[in-house]
């Protein structure tokens, strides 16, 4: 029943996949550069008593959690709105008797596509007004 979903799901897996590992590649050689930069910068002035540790007062807040949380909301949301349209709407659907028909089961399977796909991005988009509103707060009280 949710064959639809598994193509796309392997697909998005193998680009994130890729995806992070250019970005392993990238910040190393980033990394590296700043390293040199640093070492550039020191190498002339090499007294003991200006280094220190850097301060860490001042975070990166991450929403990675609010991300993921907001969509796997939104995805449960879409499947439980696409079970009682199904519910609702298709006679005899999970009961066995009309269930084998094949109309009953593509439509139901382009309801649930249809609402896990909706949810899931209305909820990123909510995590994205979020993160906009949390960015202007710190602006604002900087």
């Amino acid at each position: 029943m949710m064959d639809f979903i598994m193509a796309p799901l392997i697909v998005g897996i193998v680009t994130l996949g890729i995806y992070k590992l250019f970005e392993l590649f990238v910040c190393k050689r980033e990394r590296l550069a700043m390293i040199e930069k640093l070492s550039e910068k020191i190498s002339g002035t090499l007294s003991f008593d200006k280094l220190s540790l850097p301060s860490y007062t001042q975070t990166h807040f991450s929403f990675g959690g609010l991300k993921a949380g907001c969509l796997l909301m939104g995805v449960g949301l879409g499947l439980l709105v696409g079970f009682l349209i199904c519910i609702n709407y298709f006679p005899y659907y999970g009961t066995g008797q009309g269930s084998s028909n094949w109309d009953i089961r593509q439509i139901s399977g382009v309801v649930y596509g249809s609402c896990v796909m909706l949810f899931g991005g209305a909820g990123l988009i909510i995590a994205f007004i979020i993160e906009m509103q949390n960015g202007k707060k710190k602006k604002g009280g900087e």
